[in-house]
Parts: structure tokens; C-alpha cells; sequence
């Protein structure tokens, strides 16, 4: 169980063997409607599945993921994921292994990694922990790379233009994350852990980020408060 933030922090926050080791229950603890959202996104990959289809998981941390991807799909996939923790990445193999998931695993910076020839790329939280440059810049890489009629599936936590509304959605998030048994003392510290690590744009500015990009279709397909997936299709 995630017990990471009750001790006091002694650095930024990062993807190391104690987060690895609790990290499928924080993220179901910490992001609103993280399983459904997972399973959405798997729906509308499969809606248009077919065999051999490429799907890249870009920050693919336990692999879950991907391995609920393999398990629900009716056709055979080629499932690539890349992650540049090596106990996220050594974690997630182990688990493959023990399904039997046809998984491939890969210990990579996705924002050098090749995107050509895949039909489908997912960020699941992953890219407001890229610095904006870097990430629009990883966008566009994906975009160029992409097969055609590609699609770029990810989720992101966001920020609101408006001051007010913005810190209404923080309370709200807080008060969830209370509902799940995090103390007031494990939010403070979490937030003071990701102090300029991680960096949210505004929906409006993951939209602008797409098409600048070269994506001819952008929608969002899920929100709650300020959590938000978007599709994007090239």
C-alpha cells in the first residue's frame, strides 16, 4: 500500500524502487476514476483493432496498462512500452512474465525513442512531467512519426485559466484524495515533492499543443474536475 508521503520528503519526486513498489495502488488512490479512464482508453483502442496493429505505451511504468490491453483484446497486438525508470521497467517484465503477456518492455527516454510505424501512442500521465518545450517538441515527433490516421491517446492533469475555479478544483481533488485515506500531512508532502516536476498546461493548451503539431483532430473524452483524456488523430 502507498505509504511513500508519510515520512518527511528528502527530494523532488521520482519514479524510484519506492514508488515502483506502490505505484499501481497510488495512482488507483490518487487519480480520480484512473481504472475506468484505463479501460476507456482501451475501448477506443480497440474499436478500431486489427491484427498486428503497433500500440506504444509511452511511460509505461508496471505495465498494467498494457497487459489489461493484451488480455482484452480479441486480435493479436504488437505492445511496445517504454519506460527510463529501470525499476518501473524491471517491475513491469516480471509481471509480463507472469501472464504470459506477449509484452515487450523497454528501458528508453520517449523523447528520443522512434514512433515511426506505430498506429497508436499513449501517454497515461506522463507528459506534465516533461518540461513544456520538451513536450511540445515530443509531440510533434509523435505526430510527424505516426502511421497515418494514427492516434494519440493521453491523460493529463490540467490547470484552469481562472484563479478562482482553478483552486476550487485543487480543494475538490484534495478532499477526494482524503476520501481514499490519504492524510492531510501525505498531500502537503506530495505536492511539495512535485514543486516543478510536474508541469500542467490547460485543456485549451493540450489542444493548441496537437494541432500545432500537425494532428487534424483533437476531442477530449473524459474530465473529471481537473483531470481530463484527450484523442488525437493525425
Amino acid at each position: 500500500m502507498d505509504k511513500v508521503f508519510t515520512r518527511p520528503i528528502e527530494k523532488q519526486f521520482e519514479f524510484d524502487e519506492a514508488v515502483a513498489s506502490v505505484f499501481d495502488d497510488m495512482l488507483s488512490r490518487s487519480v480520480p476514476f484512473y481504472d475506468e479512464v484505463r479501460r476507456l482508453v482501451i475501448d477506443v483502442i480497440l474499436a478500431e483493432a486489427e491484427p498486428g496493429m503497433r500500440v506504444i505505451d509511452l511511460g509505461s511504468s508496471t505495465a498494467k496498462f498494457l497487459l489489461e490491453l493484451s488480455h482484452r483484446s480479441p486480435v493479436d497486438l504488437h505492445l511496445v512500452g517504454i519506460d527510463n525508470s529501470e525499476a518501473m521497467v524491471e517491475r513491469a517484465r516480471r509481471k509480463a512474465e507472469a501472464f504470459g503477456a506477449e509484452v515487450t518492455l523497454e528501458l528508453a527516454d520517449i523523447l528520443t525513442h522512434d514512433y515511426r510505424g506505430y498506429d497508436v501512442a499513449v501517454a497515461n500521465y506522463t507528459l506534465q512531467f516533461i518540461r513544456p518545450m520538451q513536450r511540445t517538441e515530443l509531440v510533434e515527433r509523435i505526430a510527424q512519426e505516426l502511421s497515418e490516421g494514427g492516434r494519440f491517446i493521453f491523460s493529463e492533469k490540467v490547470v484552469f485559466g481562472e484563479k478562482r475555479l482553478d483552486k476550487q478544483m485543487i480543494d475538490v481533488y484534495y478532499d477526494y484524495k482524503r476520501t481514499q485515506g490519504y492524510s492531510d500531512y501525505e498531500i502537503a508532502q506530495k505536492r511539495e515533492a512535485l514543486e516543478n516536476v510536474l508541469i500542467p498546461f490547460t485543456i485549451d493548451e493540450n489542444i493548441q499543443m496537437c494541432r500545432s503539431a500537425g494532428f487534424r483532430e483533437v476531442h477530449t473524452i473524459f474530465q473529471w474536475a481537473n483531470f481530463v483524456t484527450f484523442v488525437a488523430r493525425k
